[in-house]
Formats: structure tokens, sequence, C-alpha cells
């Protein structure tokens, strides 16, 4: 399953290719997706601007606006200030996940859709095309008179980003005071840091020499104060090799590499890195966790 570090490069990846080129067309091959694709979607994004790519945890935004004119001014130096194109208020967001299975590639024009194929988005000389075997992406739409995307239903309960300044120590001390779960399953449940997935929640632990089991209300302040950084440097050392995933989530094609530098991550059974006890996988949540019984009290 794509994964923050995963579903950045991605974002980073198609970017520069939809930002600011206005939509041609958008068509919808299948609208049983995890969540209904919205009716009309197609003549909704009709023409629209994408004005920004963003992320939120591991959802992509579409800020998407209405072209219009800007005045033209008049006088003797009309001619150096002739209409350009200016983008309006944004008319709302167009919401993609990747759910399990999903990937968004670019494609140029005349590429034959696959099998899985459901969606496609052309702005300018290129296709956005989300395949997914599973089903369990979303597209979705956010109308700007809803408010921000931020208030959107599935957005509205997330906790902070990881990579912000507002992940702290003192935010994970305050919110697991009480929690007897434990402290892989707090990071993986999204309500006070979102985007920490499986992967990265096992090799952050590992790296802050914490075990994976305990409970997170009894961990302490100096604790929460390893781990936090441990979280900022995995993620983004797994953004700047192309995320952990050998399948074909890239928009370009390209595969992540994360995963040769995996601590404890599907190794069990092999020795750790670091003290060479055999690594061991427990099961939390129905998700696989792994650990160093040994580097990690």
């Amino acid at each position: 399953m794509p994964e923050l570090p995963e579903v950045e490069v991605t974002r980073r990846g198609i970017a520069p290719h939809l930002e600011g080129r206005t939509i041609n067309s958008t068509v919808v091959r299948h609208h049983g997706m995890r969540w209904p694709v919205p009716q009309g979607l197609a003549d909704t994004l009709q023409g629209l601007t994408v004005r920004q790519v963003g992320r939120r945890g591991k959802y992509l935004l579409l800020e998407c606006a209405q072209q219009a004119a800007a005045p033209v001014k008049s006088g003797k130096n009309s001619a150096k200030t002739a209409a350009e194109p200016a983008i309006a208020a944004p008319k709302g967001w167009l919401i993609l996940h990747l759910g399990m299975s999903g990937s968004l590639s670019l494609v140029g024009p005349g590429v034959a859709p696959g099998k899985h194929a459901h969606f496609d988005l052309t702005a300018g000389e290129r296709t956005l095309r989300l395949n997914d075997p599973r089903r369990f992406g979303a597209v979705l739409w956010h109308p700007a008179g809803d408010g921000p995307p931020e208030s959107h239903p599935l957005l509205a309960g997330l906790g902070v980003e990881p990579l912000t300044p507002a992940f702290t120590a003192e935010l994970l001390f305050r919110a697991t005071r009480g929690r007897k779960a434990s402290i892989k399953q707090v990071l993986l449940a999204g309500d006070i840091v979102v985007g920490v997935g499986n992967i990265y929640a096992s090799e952050s632990l590992f790296r802050a020499r914490i075990r994976p089991t305990m409970a997170a209300g009894r961990l302490s302040l100096a604790r929460f104060g390893q781990l936090v950084p441990q979280i900022r440097e995995v993620l983004s050392q797994a953004i700047a090799k192309g995320g952990s995933t050998l399948r074909d989530f890239h928009s370009n094609g390209e595969s992540g590499y994360f995963q040769l530098d995996y601590f404890v991550y599907d190794r069990t059974g092999e020795p750790c890195k670091v003290c060479k006890t055999a690594i061991r996988r427990v099961v939390q949540g129905q998700r696989s966790t792994f650990y160093c019984p040994t580097c990690q009290k």
C-alpha cells in the first residue's frame, strides 16, 4: 500500500505537468471505487485550471480554479500590459487516494487504457491516469463552497503532518497520556500524526530503540524526543530514495529503493544490522510489525 513517502514522490512527479494547465477532458470508466466517483465530475472539471497539486496525509489535492482574463490597461504603456490569463478563486479540489493498489501515471496522447485504468484527467499534452486493480482508491470532488479541503469528512480528523514544525515530542506526549494502545498502533491511527504507515513506523521505532508493543501512555517525554526526529529522518530518506515499493507507483514508471535500507521491516529471522540478534515479527491490529528484541527494550 502506498504510504506518505510514495504519495509525496507521486505528487512531486505529477505537479510540474499539471500545475498551471487547463483541464481539456476527464474520463471516468468506473464509478464504483471505494467511494462512488461523483456523477457529472467530467463536466465540473472541464475548462478548469490546476492551480496547485498538494497533499494531506495520503490524499492528493488538485486545487482547481476558473481561468479569467485580467483587465487590459489603457494608456501609452498598454502595449506592455496586454491582458494575461489570471486565475480566479478556487472552484474546488479534486481529491485522489491510491488505496491499496492504486498508482498514477502520466501518459501521452494515444496511449490506450489498460483493464484497470478507471480515471483519466487530461491537461495540456499529458493525461494523468489512475490504475487501481482492487478499486480501493478514491476520486472525489470538494467544492470550494463547502470550505477548505481540510474540512472534507475524510480529511477533517487527520493529525498533524510529520514533516512540519507542528509535529513535536510534546504533542505526542500530551496526546498519548492514558492511552493503553501500543505506540505502533497509535502511530498508525492517524489522529495524532498522519502518514506514518506500517513500514515507516517499524523503522522509526527501531531507530529510536523503542519496543513497538509498548503502551504509548508509558513512554516518557524524553523517549518521544528520540522518536520524533527519527520519524522525520526515516520519512525524509524514503522520499529522497523514491519510496519503498518496487511496484510501479511512480508517475514516471520508476521504482523506490528505500527498502534496501530497512533495518527491521520484512526481515524476520535475519540478523539485526546493529547487534546481530534475529529480527522478530508480531501481528498488531492485523498488521505485521518487525523489531529487534535486543535493541528495542
